[in-house]
Parts: C-alpha cells; structure tokens; sequence
C-alpha cells in the first residue's frame, strides 16, 4: 500500500491538536486497505500542554509521531522542516487548528493517483474576518503582479506534495525558505483543491502583524526585485529634478542677484520630502540585505529536542 504523511506544525494548539487527530484518522479508517498513513506533529516549543497530549495519541497510535523543537523556530523555518523529515509516497501539510479541512483529504489523494505531483488547497472563500481576507487577497495580488515567477493567490501552503518534490525540497539550501513561492515556482503542472476556509476551532490565531509582515516580505524579496527598481527610477527621477532646480534657482540668482531672496519654506519642504524618500528605500534595502544576511549563515533550520514514534532510519537531515 501507498504511504501517505500528514505533517502538522503547531504551537500552543492543547484544544486543537486531539481533535485534528480523530478527524484525520476517520478519513483514513473510510480508506482501509487502499493505504496507510502516518501523522507527523511538530511542536514549536509550546508553552501550554500540546506536547502532553500529542505523547499521549502517541502512546495510544503509533501512526502519531511527534518532533519536539529545542525551540520556537517560527512559522517559517519549522512547517518546510517538518515537511522533510516525512517519508511517505505523498507529503500533506494541515495546520493544527482545523482551518484546513481534514474531510478534504481523499480529493487531494485523488489528485495525486490522476498524475498531479503537487495538488494544493486555494480558498475561494473565508469564515475568517472579511477585513484579514481582503488583506490578505490584496497581498496575493500585489505578489503576483511583480513576482519575477508564476505565484497563486489564496494558497497557503496546504496541499499534498509527491515524494519526488519533497526529495527535492531536501536539495534547496535555504535556511529560511519560503515554501508557497517554491510550490508556486518548482510545483509544475498543478492538481488544485478549491475550498471554504472554516473559523479557527478553538483559540486563538498565533499570527501576529510581525508574522504576517515578515511571510509579505519574504515574498516580495525572494521573487521580486521590483521594489528594488522602482527605488532605483524614484531616485534617479528626484535626482533629475533636483539638479534641474538647482540649474534655475542659480541662473535666477545671477539674473536677479540683489532682488532674489530664496526663504526657508522651500528649504524645509524639501529637506523632510526627501530624508522620508531615503527613509522609505533605506528600508526597502534593509530588507534585501537582512534577507542576504539570513542566508549566507547557513545555519540549520530547526534543532529537535525529541523524537517520538520515528524509526532509527528514518531522515533528519
């Protein structure tokens, strides 16, 4: 039989995790015999009593095994971490929080047995507040307009992945990859699942205005060097003009030396117009520089403080 590997990322999810487990395990007791799963946890160093509970589906089911991160290492680095360490025919990453429906699983299955090596979730839709979608829909369309490669809206990193992609994912020497513009990029002729995202079950969303800020930026900086041009024209256009003022207030000078007082008005105006477009474009710079920065460490993408329900031979590299 096929193995199918669902990987779970969670933090602070002791309300989420045992029921996400039940309704994933009665999709695959509906399939008995077609194929055999496992179901990988892991935990980003919670704080509350995830841990506890998943040891204890773990000691009950040995299909539930868990990974133990030695810390919290972001919403980024330990879902792409996670994803890799599975051994299946076919990877799923789910969110613990039941957002993405477990009840969609034979479809995406279906997906990948018709030859889609990647078939991922698009939400059409959103119980979520319709402010955050909105957001989040305009970002998705900002992202694909000046996006050097091919990017989808909607998608969040749900989705089922063949092994062969997954093996592939294993070569990309990035400690801080941003695996929905790689699916989007690498994922080839893609199988798509359209949903209805539900309201977190239980809890409260882990996503901060920083995470969600630092998921855009890691967009924008690694398929795209738009905001890098347009800083690079703005600054040449102001350059031009400013000369050009230059030229003119000189030439009336000469012109009119005794008569032509200049005033502070113009001076100040254009002092903080320009100190806030540098400012502006510093950061911008920053960005891509910090993301230089991130990668030439090389440094590894999750340190496990435990393993639990794993087979000595299977990958942790």
């Amino acid at each position: 039989m096929k193995k199918i590997s669902i990987v779970t990322p969670c933090y602070n999810e002791e309300e989420n995790v045992a029921e996400l487990y039940r309704q994933v395990k009665q999709q695959f007791d509906l399939m008995v015999g077609k194929y055999e799963y496992e179901h990988i946890f892991i935990d980003n160093a919670s704080t509350d009593k995830t841990v506890s509970v998943l040891k204890k589906l773990a000691v009950k089911d040995p299909n539930v095994k868990i990974i133990v991160n030695a810390m919290n290492f972001g919403h980024i680095r330990s879902p792409f971490y996670g994803v890799c360490q599975a051994n299946g025919d076919a990877v799923m990453l789910m969110v613990a929080d039941l957002q993405d429906p477990p009840e969609l699983i034979p479809k995406f299955i279906e997906q990948w047995e018709n030859g889609h090596n990647v078939t991922i979730g698009v939400k059409s839709q959103s119980q979520e507040s319709s402010i955050m979608f909105g957001v989040r829909c305009l970002f998705y369309k900002i992202i694909k307009a000046i996006s050097e490669t091919r990017q989808i809206e909607n998608f969040t990193g749900f989705g089922l992945y063949d092994r062969s992609f997954v093996d592939m994912m294993r070569q990309i020497d990035d400690p801080y990859p941003y695996m929905r513009g790689l699916v989007a990029e690498y994922g080839g002729d893609l199988g798509i699942v359209y949903y209805s995202q539900p309201k977190r079950l239980h809890g409260k969303t882990h996503q901060s205005f920083y995470s969600l800020y630092d998921m855009a930026m890691l967009g924008f900086v690694n398929h795209s060097k738009v905001p890098l041009r347009i800083a690079s024209f703005i600054g040449i256009f102001f350059c031009i003009v400013c000369m050009l003022v230059a030229i003119g207030y000189f030439i009336y000078k000469i012109m009119y030396w005794d008569d032509f007082q200049l005033g502070n008005a113009p001076l100040i105006i254009g002092f903080f117009f320009f100190s806030g477009v540098q400012a502006l474009f510093l950061g911008v710079i920053g960005e891509y520089i910090g993301q230089i920065i991130t990668q030439v460490r090389h440094r590894p993408l999750v340190i496990e403080k435990e393993r639990i329900n794993f087979d000595v031979k299977e990958t942790k590299d």
